[in-house]
């Protein structure tokens, strides 16, 4: 018995162990990013107003053009990189705050949060022909409400993104129910990867485009990847170049008819 609760000690100091650490961690990234704002904030409007400047100077002095326009392109490299940085910085903030946000599980019916997910998207649509396919049978699982939303908007983001050029666009929405969980997939006709390169998807700042290709900083998968695994869940991916990406997620919360 003395053995059984001296492994249940260490047990548990280990695991305040653990807490106290992914504490002072998210407490060192919200320091980081908080104290980083102000001076990329500097750097961006000084950039600006420089960029400004040397405009107008290359209208005063005639004969000033060359060296005036190398000043001009550097600043615009370095404002540019600014507001990419900024991008990264609000990626990790809302990394972060999906780690520790108290999670407050509930039944979320499918269908109703892939509606709530798309909303914000209609911009991205504009113009464009996107062909939707959504099971009609999507079930219910047991979910924090907002994260899930945040991360089915992520992911159907994801895939609007990388179908950008194809005419049409097409994304699925499936569900199938397993014994003990449900496995979600949105797949589409995009761009697609290398299929060795599957690993790399859900890293932090991961792109396996050019940003010449697709926009973004490589934080939105990363930031599924946290909410699912704040609820024991697992995102996985296949793809083949060109010929479009599926991601997988198999919730393992239990399910019930969203009727």
């Amino acid at each position: 018995m003395a053995d059984v609760q001296a492994l249940q000690q260490q047990l548990a100091h280990a695991r305040q162990q653990l807490a106290d650490m992914a504490a002072a961690q998210d407490a060192f990234m919200q320091r980081v990013v908080h104290d980083l704002r102000a001076p990329l904030r500097h750097v961006t409007s000084y950039g600006a107003l420089a960029q400004e400047l040397l405009r107008e100077l290359l209208g005063e002095l005639p004969g000033a053009g060359e060296p005036l326009d190398e000043a001009l392109d550097c600043l615009a490299t370095m404002e540019q990189s600014a507001r990419r940085m900024a991008l990264m910085l609000d990626g990790l903030r809302a990394i972060a705050d999906a780690g520790r946000a108290p999670l407050q599980p509930a039944p979320v019916d499918l269908a109703a949060a892939l509606q709530e997910a798309r909303a914000p998207l209609a911009a991205s649509e504009a113009g464009r022909a996107v062909h939707w396919q959504v099971d009609a049978d999507l079930p219910a699982v047991q979910a924090d409400p907002p994260l899930l939303r945040q991360l089915l908007r992520e992911l159907l983001a994801n895939a609007l993104k990388f179908t950008r050029g194809r005419e049409p666009a097409r994304i699925a929405v499936r569900a199938q129910r397993l014994n003990d969980s449900v496995r979600i997939s949105v797949q589409d006709n995009g761009a697609g990867f290398e299929p060795e390169r599957a690993g790399q998807v859900f890293g932090v700042f991961e792109r396996l485009h050019r940003e010449s290709e697709f926009e973004g900083v490589g934080a939105g998968l990363a930031l599924c990847q946290t909410i699912a695994e704040r609820h024991g869940a697992r995102l996985s991916a296949t793809a083949q170049p060109g010929e479009g990406c599926t991601v997988q997620l198999d919730w393992p919360a239990a399910y019930t008819s969203p009727g």
